[in-house]
């Protein structure tokens, strides 16, 4: 049904889809018959943002940054678009052709020259290029074009429409990212061929320089911060190396770890041979002393004698002496030399004093003397031993008290310089890789020109018919445009489903439209077909009434005037009157010439639309105030109602009704106020209301045959002379 109603829509505006292209292309036409004629350089440029090679080319390697690469164009851009390029470009290109002494095509074409000179006054031409040198006069233009008063440079840059207009080098000025990859396109359009070209170039120079400095001002400062951060860091690593070396200085410390082990492995090495030395003292301590008291008073008289005594210390100091060389390390041959010397003096000294004799139980007193002897010394060896020992273990006691504390300040001292080694590496790895940036930027920040800019030779194809072609379609558009707004806010019914749709009540009767009644038209045939299916309906609903109201009383009622009623009323009373009824045809009068008569058993009824009709209790009463009426007479009564939309509602007269047929225009407007009209209606009406639906295109029906048309009761001339 959607379908079928926007092509009906689309097929009465399709004269739309030829005027509006048509009145849109002739505008565009009309408005660039004039366009001028222009030139196109172009030119193509190696970024290598994607995948050129770089110092950093093998870090990464291992993924691709996309955005980054996308970030890094659309800074390219930005500095190519950016105010101070354009501004530099005009600059650059108004001092070149300033230069210019006569029109060349190759620089500046007749046109621009002349539109030049008219726009730099001769006294200031001369004194800029009074400068001499292309420096100079660059110098001198930037600097009124950047002046805080108005002068002719400044209103060429700013104020004009000229080459050297900073908007109209942004205009017309083009840069665009080829597909995925590292080229970038740039193309300049100008009415000089010579300037399409040069300000290209300039575009090219100047984007190259600005883009490359500011990777390198990026750099700079990354690099000098690290710099400044890896020294502070040198410094401290310095100061914590100085404090480590001094504190190994003051205390002689040359591995602590390895000599804390070493002290504490000799300590415990010391302690077991004094603890076995002094075992050892001991026991030569008992022997002396038991051999003493076997020597009885001989052994006291030894003992008190003086050179045997001094004998005795002289042995004593010698195997001290003796020990601490060798616990030193110390040669001690002539040590040994000596303690031998004096052992044998003693030995003679005592078998001197005591050759004779034996001891008391009978044991040779030279023997005991020698056994004595021998353990004297043993004695005092141990003795000078164990004072060795004493005095190391005293040693390493005071170096176990002054390494414990020295333990923790250390690793102190150790912790502090591995901080620092950590930051001072990690900022000298930053410092590197910041210089290998800017390095990187120095060698390989500048752009490559691909494709130099063209000087194009001939004229770039003009945008008339695009333009005119874009026209058409705009038109088209519209077209389309209106009829879519036209289906969408299109609120008139147009087929029978969206009647049913609209009014809520099922359609039983459609009628095309129709200039004249004639059996072999296709549409006169679905017309008969038509009113031989509403008269079976009205029978029906007849038939099922429960007021059996003799004669019955058809009304046609309508929301708006002019949807069909009466026509369809003639159509039915004509209908009724072939089958030999006798049927009263009431309906409004539209003027005074409007007359009742009598025709072929219809007898036709007009009655006025008095101030009181919403008051009017029965069709009697309607019709007897101009003519005589008896509804018994007739065997139906059709009443056609006028358009509620400008006369009340006929409440009373309303009950009346058997069967009431709603007609309405297939080109009429289903809206508000016709759903509250017919809202109103329904709340009064207690019987049973037919939809008809006129003027309806003839596709929405099949139409009987012409031998099927001839068998209905009604005849085409009769409803001929009911139009």
């Amino acid at each position: 049904m959607i379908s079928k109603l926007f092509l009906r829509i689309l097929k009465q505006y399709a004269y739309l889809f030829v005027l509006l292209p048509l009145i849109t292309a002739g505008t565009v036409a009309l408005l660039t018959q004039n366009q001028k004629k222009t030139y196109l350089s172009q030119a193509t440029i190696y970024t290598g943002l994607a995948s050129g090679y770089s110092l950093n080319a093998n870090k990464n390697n291992a993924s691709f940054d996309y955005s980054g690469v996308s970030n890094a164009f659309d800074n390219l851009l930005t500095t190519l678009n950016s105010k101070e390029t354009l501004h530099q470009i005009a600059v650059s290109l108004l001092a070149k052709h300033m230069q210019v002494a006569q029109p060349d095509t190759l620089v500046l074409a007749a046109p621009g020259f002349e539109k030049l000179r008219q726009s730099i006054p001769d006294p200031l031409r001369r004194e800029m290029l009074a400068a001499g040198s292309p420096a100079l006069i660059y110098a001198r233009i930037d600097s009124l074009s950047r002046s805080e008063k108005d002068n002719p440079v400044k209103a060429l840059l700013f104020r004009s429409e000229t080459y050297y207009s900073v908007n109209q080098i942004a205009k017309k000025l083009i840069a665009n990212r080829k597909s995925s990859s590292d080229m970038l396109e740039m193309s300049y359009e100008a009415d000089d061929a010579a300037v399409a070209q040069q300000t290209l170039q300039y575009a090219i120079g100047i984007l190259n320089a600005r883009y490359t400095a500011l990777k390198s001002a990026d750099s700079n400062p990354v690099v000098t911060y690290y710099e400044d951060k890896s020294k502070e860091a040198k410094r401290r690593l310095d100061e914590a190396e100085a404090r480590l070396r001094s504190f190994n200085v003051q205390h002689e410390v040359l591995n602590f770890d390895e000599e804390a082990k070493n002290m504490a492995f000799s300590r415990e090495t010391f302690e077991n041979q004094y603890n076995l030395e002094l075992m050892r003292n001991n026991a030569a301590k008992a022997a002396m002393d038991a051999l003493m008291r076997r020597m009885g008073q001989r052994g006291n008289l030894l003992a008190i004698n003086s050179d045997m005594v001094k004998k005795q210390n002289e042995l004593s100091d010698a195997e001290l002496q003796l020990v601490t060389a060798m616990a030193n390390n110390q040669d001690k041959t002539k040590l040994q030399e000596k303690v031998a010397q004096i052992s044998e003096e003693l030995r003679t000294i005592a078998r001197r004093y005591y050759a004779a004799g034996d001891s008391p139980e009978s044991i040779p007193q030279e023997k005991l003397i020698d056994e004595w002897l021998a353990k004297v010394i043993e004695f005092e060896e141990s003795g000078a031993r164990l004072g060795v020992y004493k005095k190391r273990l005293g040693e390493y006691q005071a170096k176990t008290k002054e390494y414990s504390p020295l333990g923790s300040d250390l690793r102190e001292l150790n912790r502090d310089l591995s901080v620092a080694e950590k930051e001072y590496l990690t900022l000298l790895q930053s410092l590197n890789e910041a210089r290998i940036h800017r390095q990187d930027v120095s060698i390989d920040g500048e752009l490559k020109i691909l494709d130099q800019p063209n000087y194009p030779s001939s004229q770039k194809k003009t945008s008339r018919i695009v333009f005119i072609a874009g026209g058409i379609g705009v038109g088209l558009f519209l077209a389309l445009l209106v009829v879519v707004l036209r289906f969408l806010l299109d609120r008139r019914i147009s087929s029978p489903d969206q009647a049913e749709s609209l009014i809520g009540r099922p359609v039983v009767a459609i009628f095309p439209v129709i200039k004249r009644f004639s059996i072999d038209a296709r549409k006169s045939r679905i017309a008969l077909s038509m009113y031989e299916q509403l008269c079976n309906a009205i029978n029906v609903d007849i038939a099922r009434s429960t007021s059996k109201i003799h004669p019955p009383v058809i009304t046609l009622i309508s929301m708006r005037a002019k949807q069909g009623k009466t026509w369809i009323t003639h159509g039915l009373a004509r209908l009724y009157a072939e089958s030999d009824q006798r049927i009263a045809f009431c309906f409004p009068r539209q003027s005074d010439e409007d007359h009742g008569f009598e025709q072929d058993n219809v007898t036709f009824f007009p009655y006025r639309v008095l101030p009181g009709f919403m008051n009017t209790m029965s069709v009697d009463e309607l019709i007897r105030r101009d003519y005589p009426f008896n509804p018994t007479d007739f065997d139906k009564i059709i009443l056609e109602l006028p358009a509620f939309i400008n006369s009340p509602i006929p409440v009373y007269l309303v009950n009346q009704t058997t069967v009431a047929i709603m007609v309405a225009d297939a080109n009429s407007v289903w809206g508000r106020v016709e759903k509250n009209l017919l809202d109103l209606y329904l709340k009064v009406a207690n019987h049973q209301m037919l939809l008809v639906l006129n003027k309806v295109d003839g596709e929405y029906t099949e139409a009987p045959s012409v031998e099927e048309a001839r068998m209905v009761r009604i005849q085409p001339d009769h409803l001929n002379e009911g139009r």
